[in-house]
């Protein structure tokens, strides 16, 4: 079955000022991701960053509340990103204990790291999305967005 938007689910790790992030060098040079990718099917956008954190990061963590909410509309960036809509859901999330990041022992294609970047150098790194702004004020605000799943809604489902 084919959806007119891919959903991705990513996770926010600050600690100590600094923001985790992935490492890669391909054909756009040295840049950087968050912990992310798209969500499987029969699988939760939750799930997802689990897997995805674990998969890119070799970490567990607790997801947390919905931070950050970024579309990409392909028509309206002149497919810069290629073609496919996407919705991206970032969570803040925390490293469980005993887990500790690191390179995966298969990483993805073109990763070269898992690096820890301080808050205040997140303006001279390329990240995509460029959502560098929106992270520094959501490190300073940690103003959330209720994500509700339709599960964790006892007697509120349809009749």
């Amino acid at each position: 079955m084919n959806y007119h938007i891919r959903v991705r689910a990513s996770a926010i790790i600050i600690e100590d000022e600094s923001i985790l992030l992935v490492e890669f060098n391909d054909e756009r040079g040295l840049h950087y991701n968050l912990p992310a990718g798209g969500v499987k099917p029969h699988e939760s956008v939750v799930e997802a960053v689990q897997r995805e954190a674990l998969e890119e990061a070799s970490i567990k963590v607790e997801v947390g509340p919905l931070a950050i909410v970024y579309e990409y509309s392909p028509q309206h960036n002149s497919n810069k990103y290629g073609e496919t809509h996407s919705l991206q859901l970032m969570f803040e999330c925390k490293i469980k204990d005993g887990s500790f990041p690191k390179m995966p022992k298969h990483p993805d294609p073109n990763q070269t790291d898992v690096k820890w970047i301080k808050l205040s150098e997140l303006r001279d790194i390329v990240l995509y999305p460029n959502i560098k702004e929106q992270i520094i004020t959501y490190a300073k605000s940690r103003k959330n967005i209720e994500l509700m799943e339709e599960h964790n809604l006892e007697g509120q489902g349809w009749r």
